[in-house]
């Protein structure tokens, strides 16, 4: 009874500090937004969602395109601006109703915001377990700091990009797939299909690894839980899938450069297109190749491949940005964790380094690249530098990540 009583008292301790602490992080975020205007990401669906359930407009229209536009440009885009499109499937508006239906826009901006950092704290969390790796607390204080402040963190946070969440749930599938709760997993993909051109080779690789593992409830729960969201978004606005085709196809016309291709043609004109060409295609098949390979792995070789599929997601031809690149994360933490496993203290002064170079090297890149127009626009060259990192990384660990340890001086180390 008293232990009971005891766990109640610290349950309750832990929400009083928890909604402290998140409204805190809601004061200070509203203090930055008052004096630092954007949140393009988050303010484009913020006011999609809200002109669908105040005025019934579509998203997709046009007339809700204009009202984006003019609170960011104050009138219509220009050609050769951002349009500001939404271009998230239709379901999307569930994740930004709450937010929505609050009409001051700087303040459901502070609110979202905190909902991501705190999205990125559980996030560092939810990677340790899963990477399985306990650093001491002063190893965790810089990996945490790590976390959130590294560029790939704090610009979508700035930016609102809903793509933290996704990186959340996606180190949520891995977790419910180690613990076998294969159902768990499969609606948990239905929901990172939010943002589609993010996680589509992520799930090929989920399907394609649950089949040959007759896994298939994995399977059966991604295609329930994206038809239960569709036909839901059906009974909203019954054409929405064109509409959403349409914005998808448009949306390459006003962007910023998506895909390595795009990005080397614009750095290098000359021979920009041909050597982007060539290195998609270089990923690709590397990348069918590790399928092949991990088709039939225990958990180890899936979390290692999964780690790399998700960085060749970046390069193999897929719309994206490196707004988006936060889902690489969980490869850079399997590093650090296998470093450590196999060189203990050697290997945590390698990963706080490692850690070093990224949050300095990266954020230098940027700062020395941007283009400040209607908000900060990163360079294309920012397209290169997280993905050549982590790929690195994982052939490094390749070896020691897939294998369990088997040779004596592995098993010496185990035994430590």
């Amino acid at each position: 009874m008293v232990k009971r009583r005891n766990q109640l008292w610290s349950l309750i301790v832990i929400i009083v500090l928890g909604a402290g602490l998140f409204a805190v992080l809601i004061w200070g975020n509203l203090r930055y937004v008052s004096r630092n205007p954007g949140g393009n990401d988050f303010l484009v669906h913020w006011v999609g969602t809200q002109a669908f359930i105040q005025e019934g407009l579509s998203p997709y229209s046009d007339a809700t395109a204009l009202k984006i536009q003019t609170m960011v440009y104050g009138r219509a885009a220009l050609p050769g601006e951002h349009e500001l499109r939404v271009a998230y499937p239709l379901y999307s508006i569930f994740l930004f109703l709450p937010f929505a239906l609050i009409q001051d826009y700087n303040l459901a901006r502070a609110v979202w915001m905190a909902v991501l950092e705190a999205g990125l704290l559980l996030t560092a969390f939810l990677t340790l377990r899963l990477v399985r790796w306990k650093p001491k607390p002063l190893v965790l204080a810089a990996f945490l700091l790590f976390s959130v402040f590294w560029y790939h963190a704090l610009r979508p946070v700035i930016l609102g990009n809903a793509v933290i969440l996704v990186a959340l749930v996606i180190v949520g599938i891995l977790l419910a797939i180690r613990a076998g709760q294969d159902e768990l997993a499969g609606i948990l993909l239905g929901l990172i299909t939010i943002k589609p051109h993010v996680v589509i080779l992520f799930l090929g690789f989920v399907c394609f690894w649950a089949a040959f593992n007759r896994r298939w409830k994995i399977i059966l729960w991604l295609v329930i839980s994206v038809a239960l969201l569709s036909a839901v978004a059906l009974l909203l606005i019954p054409d929405w899938p064109m509409q959403n085709l349409r914005e998808i196809l448009r949306y390459t016309e006003y962007s910023p450069p998506g895909t390595v291709t795009a990005a080397l043609t614009e750095l290098m004109p000359g021979i920009g297109s041909r050597l982007g060409t060539v290195i998609s295609i270089l990923v690709g098949v590397v990348t069918l190749v590790e399928w092949v390979i991990a088709r039939k792995a225990a958990f180890r070789g899936f979390l290692w491949a999964a780690c790399f599929t998700l960085t060749a997601s970046q390069w193999i031809g897929i719309q994206t940005d490196p707004g988006n690149f936060i889902v690489v994360y969980p490869a850079l933490a399997l590093a650090f964790a296998v470093w450590v496993e196999r060189w203990r203290s050697g290997g945590v002064v390698l990963s706080i380094i490692t850690m070093l170079l990224i949050l300095v090297g990266i954020w230098s890149i940027f700062l020395n690249t941007v283009e400040y127009t209607y908000q900060p626009v990163q360079s294309p060259v920012m397209f290169f530098p997280l993905p050549l990192a982590a790929f690195l990384l994982l052939y490094w660990i390749r070896w020691w990540a897939v294998k369990p340890p088997s040779v004596w001086y592995d098993l010496l180390q185990e035994a430590k």
